[in-house]
């Protein structure tokens, strides 16, 4: 995100690179240089002439090149941006020549989303040379909830511990999706609130008592009656709650409650780290962990595999979700 600053800023104070190579499995950032590049290099008038978008699948790199070459018409300099370029990545070392000797009256986007370039190759280090460079990497879903609370504050908002890790519990940390959603919630709440867990069921969709991680709370805690009624709730709402989703989710944290019990360093942080989950959720594995032994942990983790066999219809002669997360449950109690 600084990093994603930085070049704005730069671009904001005429530090304008002759190309850009936006590259990465995380889109979100990709998009958003190549919007705020498509804005605000030229004016409204300038655009006419001098902006060109294409697309990877209907374009080749040599008549990127080509426009890359021409000249602008009444104006400093032309925009080429080229978005869904990962589809040029048989052919994408042609843009190296080019490259070494970039027009300067010429910006170049390249949103190359979902890959990234071999930083061993020529072209990389050419780009590198002579423009810039960004990876946009997938953020652990640890930090996605830091993130959150970075977003809202910049733009005026603040939201509360359960709700933002209801947006992690849901979203993970698909960066475009959950940007979405808050886009949404920023619409109907006034600048200056606080997102509540409320606020995330009404407007967004998630139940905030009946939800995958009150489900894995519940479990946690052994709170038998709590989370037979999830499971009931889940059965009934099975398209919104897949089984395969719940197995994998509780699989997830019986992994984690097996990693922590094997650690030396138990503190909060160093938990949130090696876990890679957020830090609101640390008391769930350390109140767990004194309920559920490694021994019982290895049992159910054991369970949890046998399960995820049948919800993908191997052997389990069409066992109905509600079925299996009912053996799930007395398997993981007893």
């Amino acid at each position: 995100m600084d990093e994603v600053l930085k070049i704005i800023n730069d671009i904001k104070a005429g530090n304008i690179k002759p190309i850009y190579f936006l590259m990465g499995e995380e889109p979100y950032y990709i998009d958003r240089i190549t919007e705020y590049l498509e804005n605000n290099i030229l004016s409204e008038a300038e655009k006419d002439f001098n902006q060109i978008v294409v697309y990877g699948v209907d374009t080749t790199v040599e008549d990127i090149v080509a426009n890359a070459k021409r000249y602008p018409m009444m104006a400093e300099r032309q925009v080429v941006i080229v978005k869904e370029a990962q589809n040029l990545v048989k052919t994408i070392d042609k843009l190296e020549s080019y490259a070494e000797n970039p027009q300067p009256t010429t910006v170049l986007v390249i949103a190359y989303k979902y890959k990234s370039l071999d930083k061993r190759k020529t072209v990389y280090k050419t780009i590198h040379k002579h423009g810039l460079v960004y990876e946009s990497k997938k953020m652990y879903e640890n930090q996605v909830g830091q993130w959150i609370s970075r977003v809202l504050q910049g733009r005026g908002y603040s939201i509360e511990p359960k709700a933002n890790a209801m947006l992690v519990a849901f979203l993970g940390n698909d960066l475009s999706r959950i940007a979405n959603e808050l886009t949404k919630l920023e619409i109907i709440l006034p600048k200056g609130s606080t997102i509540t867990p409320n606020h995330i069921e009404e407007n967004i969709g998630f139940s905030k008592d009946f939800n995958i991680f009150e489900f894995r709370k519940a479990i946690g805690d052994k709170n038998q009656l709590k989370a037979y009624q999830i499971a009931e709730y889940f059965a009934q709402n099975q398209k919104e709650n897949p089984m395969v989703l719940i197995n994998g989710q509780v699989f997830s944290f019986f992994s984690g409650l097996l990693l922590y019990h094997g650690l030396k360093d138990k503190s909060p942080s160093n938990v949130a780290k090696v876990l890679r989950v957020s830090p609101y959720f640390v008391n769930d594995y350390i109140g767990a962990a004194k309920i559920y032994p490694m021994r019982k942990v290895s049992s159910v983790i054991a369970t949890l595999r046998d399960i995820d066999v049948k919800s993908k219809g191997v052997g389990a002669n069409a066992l109905p979700p509600s079925d299996m997360l009912k053996e799930m449950l007395v398997k993981i109690f007893n």
